[in-house]
């Protein structure tokens, strides 16, 4: 590339002289103008028609991308130089290298810059891909900078010549082995972004999970979830099995309010419409616990073998005040049931003899 640009810059070079000094002093200030030209004009005229488009392109990407291409247009001119003042000289080819190094390393900061910026953008987007948030952020930016890292030092090694087939051959190797020692943990990586990503529940939520244990999310992290059970342990989950299992999100849905059943019997010769009206009292005496809407509601459900079975429905503000609601409720239902005499039977059998053995024929002694 850079042959075939001297090429097309030697007439206009035989112009000023014949001396090669002045013809690569010629082409490092014409790259530095050319430079110079861009940065302060050509990037002013962009954002000039940004502020007036529709569709603007980020003001900062702007920016940062104006010293990359500044230095580039200038080593440019440098290698340019070079090649003039020694053609086919080992220094040249030294000085070139040195030169495209230097070009790498810029581009390199400006992709990582870039990076950083672009991810931030796109997770602050409330339009954005919905696995990019706030959460996942970090994960993304260091695989992107590791990427351009690597990929710089493979660009340098190529400028310098340095052959990288035995090397990428041995990181093959290397990164198979690790894949398999690792599983278990980069399953549980990929599993946290996905949970990240997808948001089955949150911090502060209460969940029940396939083994039956119930509790708050206290953490999500990169490979585990943490939860506060109601006997204040917490339980570290890796996420691989939380994203691998039925969760039942008692906080998800349109609000946070849970439903309790209350399931209660009385017997055979109760009055029904009395019971009906005791349990919608007790459930809506307890204003503090009991959900005002939506509101409480009694349904006779069916006729056991030992009672009539009745179940009070009620809406509760937190998952977590379930268990001091139900104890509660059943309390007073119990209060509520002896003032009025009302029947709670305890599971019963009758035993019907049709006839007696008959002990004429016993020849015991």
């Amino acid at each position: 590339m850079f042959e075939h640009l001297h090429q097309a810059m030697t007439p206009f070079l035989n112009l000023l002289s014949d001396n090669r000094y002045i013809h690569a002093l010629a082409v490092i200030v014409l790259s530095l103008v050319v430079a110079t030209a861009f940065k302060f004009i050509l990037i002013a005229a962009v954002k000039g028609f940004n502020k007036s488009a529709d569709n603007r392109f980020d003001g900062g990407f702007l920016t940062l991308l104006q010293t990359p291409i500044y230095f580039s247009l200038f080593i440019i001119g440098c290698t340019l130089a070079v090649q003039i003042l020694a053609p086919a000289d080992i220094y040249s080819h030294f000085t070139s290298s040195i030169l495209a190094t230097i070009a790498i390393l810029i581009w390199s900061v400006f992709f990582l810059r870039a990076n950083h910026m672009l991810l931030l953008k796109v997770a602050l987007n409330p339009n954005r891909f919905h696995v990019i948030n706030n959460k996942t952020l970090p994960l993304f930016l260091n695989l992107l900078n590791i990427i351009i890292i690597v990929l710089a030092v493979y660009f340098v090694f190529t400028v310098w010549g340095v052959d990288m087939t035995a090397w990428l051959a041995s990181a093959g190797i290397v990164g198979i082995a690790v894949g398999f020692a690792a599983k278990d943990t980069l399953a549980n990586l990929f599993s946290g972004v996905f949970i990240m990503a997808d948001a089955p529940y949150e911090i502060g939520d209460y969940v029940v999970l396939d083994t039956g244990e119930r509790g708050e999310i206290t953490h999500i992290g990169m490979r585990s979830t943490r939860m506060l059970t109601r006997d204040d342990i917490e339980v570290t989950i890796p996420n691989s099995v939380m994203g691998n299992t039925k969760i039942i999100n008692e906080s998800g849905g349109h609000h946070e309010k849970s439903r309790c059943s209350i399931p209660i019997g009385v017997a055979y010769d109760a009055n029904i419409d009395q019971v009906r009206e005791v349990l919608m009292q007790v459930a809506l005496s307890e204003k503090e616990l009991v959900c005002a809407e939506p509101e409480p509601r009694v349904r006779f459900r069916r006729f056991g073998p030992s009672a009539l079975e009745f179940e009070l429905l009620l809406w509760i503000e937190k998952p977590v005040l379930r268990g001091r609601v139900i104890d509660t409720i059943n309390c007073e239902i119990y209060k509520q049931f002896h003032q009025r005499k009302i029947e709670i039977p305890y599971s019963k059998h009758d035993l019907y003899i049709k006839e007696m053995p008959n002990n004429k024929n016993d020849n015991s002694d």
